[in-house]
């Protein structure tokens, strides 16, 4: 899932989901403990038409009012404090099931392994390109 893929026109121009104008857009959050990370991706993930929020750590994410909200996550393997896979427990553990996207600077196979058998919806390595995002978030928000 971490290579380029074909997007159709009609997804690249944002979620394809039937909705309209008035209704809220799917709200796709980034937890990131890179700084560079969650300033670009909100702003890319508003190009693709969602409303995008971005948390530090997967603590600040847990304590925000935007769990219950999340349509996608898109969730840093490496963090302090709390891992990525950690965090993927957790929600598991409160009966959440929001697709989750992993994005790891490391080539961890048994993490990816991992991770995906535990449910996420896909993994990519950075850097990856916009189209490889938007066909995880594609996938993810289709299997959900």
């Amino acid at each position: 899932m971490d290579g380029l893929h074909t997007i159709p026109h009609s997804f690249a121009m944002g979620p394809s989901d039937g909705r309209s104008q008035d209704e809220p857009q799917l709200l796709s959050v980034v937890v990131d403990d890179d700084e560079s990370v969650r300033e670009s991706l909100p702003d890319m993930l508003r190009e693709f038409g969602f409303a995008a929020r971005a948390f530090s750590s997967a603590q600040e994410f847990l304590s925000s009012d935007c769990v219950d909200e999340t349509s996608c996550l898109i969730l840093d393997v490496a963090m302090p404090g709390m891992s990525g896979p950690e965090l993927q427990q957790e929600l598991k553990r409160r009966g959440k099931e929001t697709p989750i996207i992993f994005i790891s600077a490391g080539r961890d196979e048994t993490t990816r392994a991992q991770v995906l058998k535990q449910g996420a919806a896909g993994f990519l390595l950075k850097p990856f390109s916009d189209s490889a995002l938007l066909a995880a978030i594609e996938t993810a928000l289709h299997a959900s």
